[in-house]
């Protein structure tokens, strides 16, 4: 038997996994002292209360997944005599892997017998969202491990993700984005464009000065990138502003005609990076 697991920076919500067949792994982020993990220590993320808080001038901070933890979700599965896949967001993203490679190679000398594969979708939030339903419908239609490994090698670097956040502060204090300049943006009314690249690093492209513009230079990727669009989901995701959401939905309507948009919230983690009223779109592209 496999046991596939995926994670909370996935955007993925408990009742997505489930339906998906994954398990999930909670990704902390810290507000103060405190550690909290998703769909751990709440059901439901409540993300109008989150961001409100952000609003406020709550700046939470995020931390590695220890070696402890991963043992506590992989371990019981090798005991059970099952194999483990896992769909994760970017390892160039975060110090979790290194842990999570620590983890492994403990239990592997204890379970030597088991298999652990992964794909790495060099992505978050809607980006690795994408990634990770498609392989659900894959594994539901019964695919081998070996054939997602070998079907993520070229998909993986087609699912594109551009975005843009509205308070520069978030991204400034993470250090998460390469080329992102200590601009008065907020001020300026500037918004900087954000891209996975495909190194799995957030990339810091270019920016529009408000948002209508920043909205159009989202659809200009996808009319240059995009490919057999048409046949993949769309997803735009945001961190709590349905209103800029609603733009961008009709933007992509009126371009391009009748399409199979799913619209995401942010997860916690990864909204304590980007900040409130950030809106992004993940599409199948030629590359990113």
């Amino acid at each position: 038997m496999i046991t596939y697991f995926t994670d909370t920076d996935t955007d993925i919500t408990p009742v997505e996994a489930n339906e998906y067949g994954f398990k999930l792994i909670s990704m902390p982020y810290n507000v103060g002292v405190d550690a909290v993990y998703p769909y751990v220590d709440f059901d439901t993320f409540d993300s109008k209360t989150f961001y409100d808080m952000l609003r406020a001038g709550t700046i939470p901070t995020t931390s590695a997944l220890t070696k402890e933890k991963y043992i506590e979700y992989f371990e019981p599965e090798f005991a059970n005599g099952n194999d483990i896949f896992y769909v994760h967001f970017s390892r160039a993203m975060s110090a979790s892997f290194g842990f999570m490679d620590q983890a492994l190679e403990e239990l592997k000398a204890k379970y030597p017998e088991r298999k652990f594969y992964e794909i790495d979708t060099k992505s978050i939030t809607i980006g690795s969202y994408l990634a990770v339903t498609e392989v659900g419908e894959l594994i539901r239609q019964g695919k081998t491990p070996e054939e997602l490994i070998e079907w993520a090698k070229t998909e993986v670097d087609k699912f594109a993700m551009y975005f843009f956040a509205e308070d520069l502060k978030f991204f400034r204090r993470s250090g998460r984005v390469s080329g992102l300049k200590a601009m008065m943006g907020n001020f300026l009314g500037i918004r900087p464009i954000i891209y996975m690249s495909a190194e799995g690093k957030m990339v810091s492209i270019g920016s529009e000065k408000g948002r209508e513009k920043a909205l159009n230079k989202l659809i200009s990727y996808v009319e240059e990138l995009g490919e057999n669009v048409k046949d993949h989901k769309i997803i735009i995701g945001h961190s709590d502003c349905l209103a800029t959401v609603e733009m961008l939905k009709a933007k992509l309507i009126e371009k391009f005609g009748d399409l199979d948009i799913k619209i995401v919230t942010v997860n916690p983690t990864a909204g304590s990076h980007c900040g409130p009223n950030g809106v992004g779109i993940c599409f199948h592209a030629q590359h990113r």
